[in-house]
């Protein structure tokens, strides 16, 4: 055989890389290398154009997923032929919408931060963590295989203990990053030893070859795959801080930066279901009749805890609106965990209405947070009892901030979180999970209590001076495009709930 035939015939291993797919995620990771470097020369006077380079940044990052639309992307491929085309990364229709979360989210973090990046916190660290942490998080939809799902995890995760524990001299802000790192680090841990016992027992890391090959794995290895499994699951759980691995939450977003704590709550959270997705309906779906039911309790338990914890803090005389959102976050949580659940039951379509959910919690989430830092600029204590009277003093912050907890409460005229709240029953609804779905119920009367009082809290009359709240023009931007989304989505909410009726995968 002359060498020419020989090459012909062999697989080429040179890796043809599609740019394009991968240019969201590569860019907002340039960026933070720009900044990084840039902080050297720039002078302390100006560091504030390093947070407007981020921002632009991000909005470059979202404008290119629009070419992205067109059709799904894959790129990373196995090179040997097989029956099954193995892809590390690939650009389909949930990579983007994730993606359109995970960075649409971090450009309101960039938002909120610039003000805080130029009075409290050091300007080239924290847009470089920032930017490197949201690259992780934009990578992780993407990732088909268990290696890539974990780096991708880790990058996300990673920055984000250091932008906790940012504010040198805070003791709580180190305290806060201290905790947040120990139950991440646990968690892996556990994920590492999980997928280690998967690659074990099925000799592949693709998230496609694992799910074909786990349902003929051989009878010795069949114990260390189901152990692989479950580790794996539990190391997700930890990241989406679901009960009982949620104890970190409510000290770590108070002691956090404010704009930070808006980026954990959401793109955070986002981070840790989309890997959750990945790894039981595109991985795992052979072992639906264990995690089905197991996220099903995990449910129940993490929107019942969120919001009596979210209940409790509301009738302490001091309650902070951080440490509520918290809670709140956590039940929330619960919600987003149903239409997983039930995807063991029905089907992977029933996915959709977990990103249906995620885009609504993600807008009006944010837009809480926005108005709160709004109110920070003269309250730092960041209680609840500092936004009564709010309506006499800032009249649009006031609306704003109603609106988004009504949508966070499934109340008109929060259309979108309503609709929502019922795509989510009727996942369970269909999937069979008949009592999922009356906890669900019960736990949105829990949540009425606690968000219409804040609600309300904002419309009654000042005690003593009316104090004006004067934003800075990002932090009032930000409030704008959350609200404008969220009567957008609640004017027009197919725009988010068509996803529901589309198989994502």
């Amino acid at each position: 055989m002359s060498p020419e035939t020989a090459t012909a015939a062999a697989p080429s291993l040179v890796q043809s890389v599609d740019w394009l797919a991968i240019a969201p995620p590569t860019l907002t990771a340039l960026v933070a290398l720009v900044v990084l470097v840039a902080d050297l020369f720039v002078p302390a006077a100006r560091k504030q154009l390093l947070g407007w380079t981020s921002v632009a940044g991000l909005v470059a990052a979202v404008a290119l997923l629009v070419p992205l639309r067109e059709g799904d992307r894959s790129t990373f491929c196995l090179t040997a032929d097989t029956q099954l085309r193995a892809c590390s990364y690939t650009a389909d229709h949930f990579t983007l919408v994730i993606q359109f979360l995970v960075l649409g989210g971090a450009l309101v973090t960039a938002l909120l931060s610039i003000a805080d990046t130029r009075d409290r916190l050091p300007a080239g660290e924290y847009w470089f963590l920032l930017l490197s942490s949201a690259a992780g998080a934009a990578l992780l939809p993407a990732s088909r295989d268990l290696a890539t799902l974990v780096v991708a995890l880790e990058v996300a995760s990673l920055p984000a203990f250091a932008l906790v524990g940012l504010r040198r001299g805070d003791r709580m802000s180190s305290e806060s990053a201290l905790k947040f790192f120990l139950s991440s680090v646990t968690a892996t841990a556990v994920t590492l030893l999980g997928v280690s016992f998967v690659y074990a027992a099925t000799g592949t890391l693709h998230l496609t070859e694992v799910a074909q090959r786990l349902g003929d794995v051989p009878g010795q290895l069949q114990t260390l795959a189901q152990t692989g499994v479950v580790l794996t699951l539990v190391g997700f759980a930890f990241k989406t801080a679901v009960v009982p691995f949620h104890f970190w939450v409510p000290d770590t977003y108070v002691g956090a930066p404010l704009p930070v704590a808006a980026y954990l709550s959401v793109v955070g959270k986002a981070v840790g279901f989309t890997g959750l997705i990945l790894v039981t309906v595109v991985a795992f779906p052979s072992y639906a009749d264990v995690w089905g039911p197991a996220l099903a309790v995990l449910a129940a338990l993490t929107m019942t805890v969120g919001n009596v914890g979210a209940l409790r803090q509301a009738s302490t005389r001091a309650w902070s609106a951080v440490r509520l959102l918290a809670w709140s976050s956590v039940a929330q949580a619960g919600d987003l965990l149903v239409p997983i659940a039930a995807a063991a039951y029905s089907g992977d379509d029933q996915i959709g209405a977990t990103v249906a959910y995620a885009l609504m919690y993600a807008v009006v989430n944010l837009g809480a947070f926005a108005v709160v830092a709004v109110v920070a600029r003269t309250h730092p204590e960041n209680r609840i009892a500092d936004h009564r009277g709010l309506y006499a003093a800032h009249p649009a912050a006031a609306l704003a901030l109603g609106f988004f907890l009504l949508n966070l409460a499934g109340l008109p005229p929060g259309i979108i979180g309503l609709f929502a709240k019922v795509t989510v029953f009727s996942a369970a609804v269909d999937a069979g999970l008949g009592w999922l779905a009356v906890i669900m119920g019960v736990n949105v009367v829990i949540g009425l209590f606690y968000y219409l009082r804040w609600t309300a809290l904002l419309f009654r009359g000042p005690e003593g001076e009316t104090v004006r709240h004067r934003a800075p023009a990002p932090v009032t931007v930000a409030v704008a495009l959350t609200a404008v989304a969220g009567v957008v989505l609640s004017g027009y909410p197919q725009l988010a709930l068509r996803f529901a009726s589309n198989t994502l995968f």
